[in-house]
C-alpha cells in the first residue's frame, strides 16, 4: 500500500479567511479607528517607558563619578522622584490605552462574528436538498459554531496584540537607530532570523490546524448521530461500537493536534534562542560601546529595554502562529460553506402569487437525486381541491415529486406549474407561503406545544391555535397535560409520543391555511388508535385543498380521490380506488396488506400494468 501524500497548504489560505470577514467589517469603521488610535497611544507610552530608567542611570552613574559621553544632571532627591513618578504615568497611561484597544477590538470581534455567524446560518438554510442530503449535519454546526468562534478568539487574543506589537517594533527600532545604528542592524537580523524559520514552519503548522479541525467536524458527526438515535444504540447494545468509532477519531483528532502544537512550540523556542543571541550580542558589543564613551550606561540600559520590548512582537507571533494557523483552517472550512452554490433562487423575473387554486402540473419532468434518475419524462396533472395519493415502490421518486413542488430541488429537463405559472417564475416565499408540509418524522422545535402549532402563522391568536389543535384532535391530549398548550417539548418532540408529534405537526399545517397541502408518509409507523386520529386530523387538513400524500398505505391511499401508482419513475397506473381495484397488480398489492395486516408497498417492483 502506498503511503498518503502530504497535503500541500492553500497558499491563499489567509487571503479566503480574510475575505471571509472583511464583508462583515461595515459599520465598525468608527470603532476599529478608534482602537487603532488608542493602540497607536499605547505604543507612544510603551516607547516612553524605559526613558526615566535612562536617566536615573546615567544620573546615579554621574553622581558617583564616572566620566560619560555627553552632559546631563547628577542624581538628585527631586529628579529620582521626578522619573519614579514618570515611570508610573507612561505604564499607568500605556495600561489605560490597552484596555480600551483590548475593548474596541474584542467589541469589533464579537460583532463581526455575529454578523457571520448569522450570515452562514442564512446561507446554509438557503441550500438546497442536493446539498444538506450529502453533507452531515455535525460538522456544519461544528464549522457555524465553532469555527466561526475561533475567528473571533484569535481576532481578538492574537490580531490585537500582535498589530500593537509590530507598531511597536517598528517605532522603537526606528529610535535605536537614532540611538546606535550599529547595535540597531541587530534587531534586523533578527527579525530575518525569525521570518526564515517562520516561513519553514507555518505551512506545516496550518496543514495540521486543518486536519485537526476536520477531525473535530468528524467527532461531532459522530456524537450528533449516536444521541440523536440513543434509543436504537442502547436497544441494539451498540455503545461499544459507537464508543471505539468515536474514539478512534478522538485519537486521531489528538495526533494532529499534539502535532500542530508540538510544531508551534518547537518555534517559540527557536525564535527564544534567536532573541537571546541577539539580546547577547547587544550586551557585550554595547558594554563595549560604553567602555569607548561612545554611549552611556543609560542608553545601554535604554537600548536593552528596547531589545526587549522590540522582540516581543517575534516571540508573539511565534506564540500566536499556531492559534492564527487554526484560525485559517476555521476560516476555510467557513468559507467552504458560504462558497457553497445556492442553486434554488429566485430569478429576475419571478414574481409573488395572487390568489392561488392549487392546480399542479408536471411537464415532461426528469429528475435525478445524487446522481440517479428518479424521474424520467413524467407529464402529470393534479386537480385543485382534490387529494391525490402517489404510491408506489421505495426509490421510485414520490418524495421527489414533493421536494419538486415545493422547489428544494428543480428539474433537470421539464418544469412544474402552479395554476399555470412555471415555479421558476414564482417568487420562493410566495410560492411556500401556500404549501403545508407535513412529513412521516413530525418536526418539532424546543420550546412550547403552542409555539410549535403557532409556527404556522406566527401572527395567530392563542384562540387561532387552539381551534387548530382541536381540528387535528390534538386539543384533548394537549389539555391533559399540567401546562396544557404551554407544555415544553423536548428536542425534536421527545417527549411526546408519534402521534402526538403528528396531530401537533398536523395543527401547524391547518393554521397555515393554504391551498395546497403535501403529506409525506404520515401514518407510516403509528398504531391502531394513533393512525385513526391522525387520519382524522387528515381529513380536517385537506377538505377543499390541493392535497398530495405519499404512502405506502393502502388503507390511506383508498380514502383519497385519485390514486397514482409510480414505478421507476413513471407513472403505470392513474385513477380511482374503483378503477384501479381492476387491475390485477393494485388489487393483489391492496389483499395482501389486508390479509397480512400491514399497510405496506412491497420495496421490489410487483410487475406490469398489463
Amino acid at each position: 500500500m502506498t503511503s498518503a501524500q502530504p497535503e500541500i497548504p492553500d497558499k491563499s489560505a489567509l487571503r479566503r479567511t480574510l475575505g471571509v470577514i472583511r464583508p462583515h467589517l461595515g459599520g465598525q469603521g468608527l470603532l476599529m479607528i478608534g482602537g487603532v488610535l488608542v493602540l497607536l497611544c499605547e505604543v507612544a507610552f510603551r516607547v516612553l517607558e524605559p526613558w526615566p530608567v535612562k536617566f536615573v542611570v546615567d544620573a546615579v552613574t554621574r553622581s558617583l563619578g564616572a566620566d560619560l559621553a555627553g552632559t546631563g544632571p547628577e542624581a538628585t532627591p527631586m529628579l529620582l522622584l521626578a522619573c519614579g513618578a514618570a515611570l508610573v504615568f507612561f505604564t499607568g497611561m500605556r495600561a489605560v490605552c490597552n484596555f480600551f484597544a483590548t475593548l474596541a477590538f474584542a467589541l469589533v470581534g464579537s460583532r463581526v462574528a455575529t454578523k457571520l455567524r448569522a450570515s452562514v446560518f442564512n446561507h446554509v438554510q438557503s441550500l438546497s436538498a442536493r446539498f444538506h442530503s450529502a453533507n452531515r449535519t455535525g460538522d456544519t454546526v461544528q464549522r457555524l459554531v465553532g469555527d466561526v468562534g475561533r475567528l473571533q478568539e484569535v481576532a481578538v487574543t492574537a490580531g490585537m496584540p500582535l498589530l500593537a506589537n509590530c507598531i511597536t517594533l517598528v517605532a522603537m527600532a526606528g529610535v535605536m537607530f537614532w540611538l546606535d545604528p550599529l547595535l540597531a542592524l541587530v534587531v534586523i537580523a533578527a527579525c530575518a532570523g525569525f521570518l526564515l524559520l517562520s516561513r519553514m514552519s507555518t505551512d506545516k503548522i496550518t496543514v495540521a490546524a486543518r486536519k485537526t479541525r476536520k477531525g473535530e467536524g468528524s467527532l461531532a458527526n459522530t456524537a450528533q448521530e449516536s444521541l440523536g438515535a440513543i434509543r436504537v444504540v442502547q436497544t441494539y447494545g451498540l455503545e461499544r461500537t459507537l464508543s471505539d468509532r468515536f474514539g478512534s477519531s478522538n485519537q486521531k483528532t489528538l495526533k494532529e493536534g499534539v502535532r500542530s502544537r508540538r510544531l508551534a512550540a518547537a518555534l517559540e523556542r527557536r525564535t527564544d534562542v534567536i532573541v537571546g543571541v541577539a539580546t547577547a550580542v547587544v550586551l557585550a558589543g554595547g558594554g563595549w560601546r560604553v567602555v569607548q564613551g561612545a554611549m552611556t550606561p543609560g542608553d545601554l540600559v535604554l537600548f536593552l529595554m528596547y531589545l526587549k520590548t522590540a522582540m516581543k512582537p517575534l516571540r508573539d507571533l511565534a506564540k500566536y502562529t499556531g492559534r492564527i494557523a487554526r484560525a485559517t483552517a476555521s476560516g476555510e472550512r467557513v468559507a467552504e460553506l458560504l462558497e457553497e452554490e445556492v442553486d434554488i433562487v429566485d430569478s429576475p423575473t419571478a414574481l409573488p402569487l395572487g390568489k392561488v387554486w392549487g392546480e399542479l402540473e408536471f411537464r415532461s419532468v426528469t429528475a435525478s437525486y445524487n446522481g440517479r434518475t428518479v424521474l424520467s419524462d413524467l407529464t402529470l396533472s393534479l386537480q385543485e381541491g382534490r387529494n391525490t395519493a402517489i404510491v408506489g415502490p421505495s426509490g421510485s421518486g414520490k418524495s421527489t415529486l414533493l421536494s419538486l413542488i415545493v422547489r428544494t430541488m428543480d428539474p433537470e429537463k421539464g418544469s412544474v406549474h402552479l395554476d399555470g405559472v412555471n415555479l421558476t417564475d414564482i417568487t420562493l416565499a410566495s410560492l411556500r407561503s401556500n404549501v403545508s408540509l407535513v412529513l412521516q418524522e413530525a418536526v418539532l422545535f424546543t420550546g412550547t406545544i403552542r409555539e410549535n402549532i403557532r409556527f404556522g402563522r406566527l401572527s395567530a391568536t392563542d384562540e387561532d391555535v387552539e381551534q387548530a389543535a382541536r381540528l387535528a384532535q390534538a386539543h384533548g391530549f394537549i389539555t391533559s397535560f399540567p401546562d396544557g398548550y404551554d407544555t415544553a417539548v423536548g428536542e425534536r418532540g421527545g417527549t411526546l409520543s408519534g402521534g402526538q408529534r403528528q396531530r401537533i405537526a398536523i395543527a401547524r399545517a391547518i393554521l397555515r391555511n393554504t391551498p395546497v397541502v403535501l403529506l409525506d408518509e404520515v401514518t407510516t409507523g403509528l398504531d391502531h388508535d394513533a393512525r385513526t386520529d391522525v387520519l382524522e386530523a387528515l381529513a380536517s387538513l385537506s377538505a377543499g385543498r390541493t392535497t398530495v400524500t405519499v404512502t405506502h398505505e393502502a388503507s390511506v391511499a383508498l380514502k383519497s380521490d385519485r390514486i397514482l401508482w409510480l414505478q421507476d419513475g413513471r407513472i403505470l397506473l392513474d385513477g380511482s380506488a374503483e378503477e384501479l381495484m381492476k387491475y390485477p397488480m393494485f388489487a393483489r398489492w391492496v389483499d395482501e396488506q389486508r390479509r397480512s395486516g400491514q399497510d405496506r408497498v412491497r420495496s421490489a417492483p410487483v410487475g406490469s400494468a398489463q
